[in-house]
């Protein structure tokens, strides 16, 4: 076997649901775009830092790292406090998940993946942010081996991987303008193979919720979960402007099979009725969850019956994890949502689930 083909073996991008050595967040400040709700979504992250930090380590990024402490400690014991390390660092907005290094395990080491982010397509300033995971690592605050591909535009919302060599995306993400042109999809799948050291992409071709900035992100349309599970956003309403995207997001998900030649178990997460700011529709979504060692968090948009019926699919699809509700209605406001926010970094050793029962 060549050198390249034992590489490509050797190391593999685990599924978010296995064992975890800590999650970042990057949090919101003053001189971000949450300055208008800045109480509301400190609210939101602390929430959210409390649930982290209760069941694994948490590293919070911020250009005033106190502040996220005191916030946090108003309302945590000293034992989730003692859980959680800053690093202080200049930022230019909050979402970790596509700024952050996106981690590779071999069985005893990790693989830091540190792609450019350029603010989704040059939409936004990113340099800053784009800057944050050579900062991180420089100061010793992740170990693992270092690998510059800035010469590639890769969001970590962009890709979802089963852990076992299959990684889904979007062409509407990853063929978008300002991404990787003039790169044609064939050899964005080639580099995305080599460089995650997968055996195959595949690349769902409609989805796009209407409001988001990401160009369609797969994490905002479809999950992955244990036993070729796929969670996947629906919609039954032929009268809603997504409906005939995600129909046909829907009907592709039917045609595909495992690499064992069997179809995909689906489970179809309920649409948010539509959230609306300013006269724009908001793009939530029941997709948007974090797995972390114990349990899943998952966005709830104040709409009980569907925020229960995306809790009971959840269980369905992770038997074993405590699925834990987040309210996100302040975090869709900048057109993500809880799953944007958040980097999950596996732990180097073999690939246990975070449950242990999965």
């Amino acid at each position: 076997m060549d050198p390249i083909s034992n590489e490509h073996h050797r190391w593999r991008l685990p599924a978010e649901w296995e064992t975890q050595e800590f999650v970042q967040l990057t949090w919101p400040h003053e001189d971000t775009d949450w300055q208008p709700i800045l109480p509301q979504i400190t609210a939101t992250y602390v929430q959210m830092a409390v649930e982290i930090a209760r069941r694994e380590r948490l590293v919070i990024v911020s250009p005033r790292p106190e502040e996220a402490i005191e916030a946090i400690g108003m309302v945590a014991e000293k034992t989730i406090l003692d859980n959680i390390t800053t690093f202080a660092c200049p930022t230019d907005d909050t979402w970790a998940r596509d700024h952050a290094f996106i981690s590779l395990t071999d069985g005893s080491r990790r693989r830091l993946l540190d792609f450019r982010f350029n603010g989704w397509g040059d939409k936004f300033e990113a340099e800053k942010d784009n800057a944050i995971n050579r900062r991180l690592y420089e100061a010793g605050m992740v170990e693992g081996e270092y690998a510059d591909h800035n010469g590639f535009v890769l969001e970590g919302g962009s890709i979802e991987s089963d852990g076992r060599g299959t990684v889904f995306t979007t062409t509407g993400c990853l063929l978008a303008p300002n991404r990787n042109q003039p790169m044609t999809q064939q050899e964005i799948d080639s580099y995305l193979r080599k460089t995650l050291c997968a055996d195959r992409i595949i690349w769902i071709n409609n989805g796009n919720l209407t409001g988001d900035d990401t160009d369609g992100h797969i994490d905002t349309l479809v999950r992955i979960a244990p036993n070729d599970t796929l969670l996947y956003v629906g919609c039954d309403d032929p009268t809603d402007e997504q409906y005939g995207e995600l129909h046909a997001m829907e009907q592709q998900l039917r045609s595909l099979a495992t690499t064992d030649g069997h179809p995909y178990r689906l489970l179809k997460l309920p649409m948010p009725r539509p959230i609306y700011h300013d006269g724009e529709r908001l793009p939530a979504t029941y997709a948007n969850f974090l797995a972390i060692n114990g349990a899943i968090l998952y966005p709830t948009y104040a709409q009980d019956d569907l925020d229960d019926e995306a809790a009971s699919i959840m269980r369905e699809a992770f038997p074993g994890l405590e699925v834990v509700g987040i309210d996100c209605r302040s975090v869709i406001m900048q057109h993500g949502s809880l799953h944007c926010c958040t980097m999950q970094y596996p732990s180097a050793g073999h690939g246990d689930d975070a449950a242990g029962t999965l």
